[in-house]
């Protein structure tokens, strides 16, 4: 059966792809309202977002001059050093060409076009459709894009396994109270016994996840804690520039985590992880981030707390045995646009025990 909860679009995984290869300024060819949330957002990121405002005339005889006209204005009002023009379900409907559009327009800007709708049942494929042209046009190198198919599959995988996409529905949930868990948390951490605080977290979402990290280790600064992060130096030019600022930030905080895996890696990162935790050996674990690339098996008689971002992902944390499940509900719109860590809820709730 597919699925009947709202699952991401295409076209907003394209948005933020195109963010994270560092261009600018995005037009989307379709009606005013196609991704307003999201093309606002991404504004605290800094790429603007434009609109053709397409309406009913456009539906019928096209709107390919409307889009030479905006590429214009973005090139002479904002001068930026990317554009990219985003399709949307309409202009797919009417079969407009990006790409003939971009090269009519008279432009110089280095510029893309990225043919996508939110037809897709899978939003990786705006990743891929954002990814494609980049790589034929220099942006990056054919060995990423491979690479970035890899993880993009991991991804899509550990959803369909263990994540929000594991269930044809699922209730959201705001998880557990923090002040409990963190009661639980700090007295482990004091207690002598062997933890670990593990962070394996997707892009920008790490500047708040870190944060629990740094919490662990400032309500209990002695405790027997292994910290891991995944901030290793790989993916597209954001993400490691993102990776770069919160390992330097979470080391002049008195933290050098073991690094394991990439801010893009999150989703095929779990067989790492679970080594390091059979080989250190845990009594209890703070597992932040998508905890759920993480096999339940891996957490076999170990009390895990753990930390997503996705009110849907409290049900199968519990059901692969997570004593507690916390939800940092506004974790997103708080990441975007920011360069240092940011102070989480349960972070916050665990500094004051």
């Amino acid at each position: 059966m597919r699925y009947v909860q709202p699952r991401p679009s295409s076209i907003v995984a394209a948005l933020y792809t195109l963010r994270d290869l560092n261009v600018d300024l995005a037009i989307l060819h379709g009606p005013s309202g196609c991704s307003f949330k999201h093309a606002r957002l991404l504004e605290e990121d800094g790429i603007r977002v434009l609109t053709t405002s397409l309406g009913d005339e456009e539906f019928i005889f096209g709107g390919q001059n409307i889009l030479e006209d905006v590429l214009r204005y973005a090139e002479k009002e904002f001068s930026p050093r990317r554009i990219a023009v985003v399709g949307t379900c309409v202009s797919m409907i009417i079969g407009e060409d990006l790409d003939a559009a971009i090269e009519a327009s008279g432009i110089t800007t280095p510029a893309i076009g990225v043919s996508i709708h939110a037809g897709f049942r899978e939003n990786i494929a705006g990743v891929i459709a954002a990814l494609e042209p980049a790589a034929k046009a220099g942006w990056i190198s054919e060995e990423e894009l491979e690479r970035q198919r890899g993880v993009l599959a991991s991804a899509n995988q550990t959803e369909r396994d263990r994540g929000a996409a594991c269930k044809t529905y699922i209730a959201p949930s705001r998880g557990d109270l923090k002040h409990v868990a963190a009661a639980k948390l700090a007295e482990l951490l004091r207690s002598g016994k062997k933890g670990m605080a593990i962070m394996n977290a997707k892009k920008e979402t790490a500047y708040m996840f870190a944060d629990h990290l740094c919490a662990v280790y400032e309500c209990a600064p002695e405790a027997n804690v292994t910290f891991v992060a995944n901030l290793e130096a790989r993916g597209l030019p954001k993400v490691r520039g993102d990776a770069a600022m919160i390992l330097a930030e979470l080391r002049a905080r008195g933290i050098d985590p073991e690094l394991i895996g990439s801010l893009d890696e999150y989703g095929g990162n779990g067989p790492r992880i679970a080594e390091r935790i059979a080989e250190v050996k845990p009594e209890f674990i703070l597992l932040v981030g998508v905890p759920h690339a993480v096999s339940p098996a891996a957490l076999a008689g170990i009390t895990v707390f753990s930390v997503t971002n996705g009110p849907r992902q409290v049900l199968p944390l519990k059901e692969q045995g997570h004593a507690h499940v916390m939800v940092e509900v506004d974790l997103h719109p708080k990441t975007l646009g920011v360069h240092n860590i940011v102070e989480s809820e349960f972070g916050a709730v665990l500094r004051s025990m």
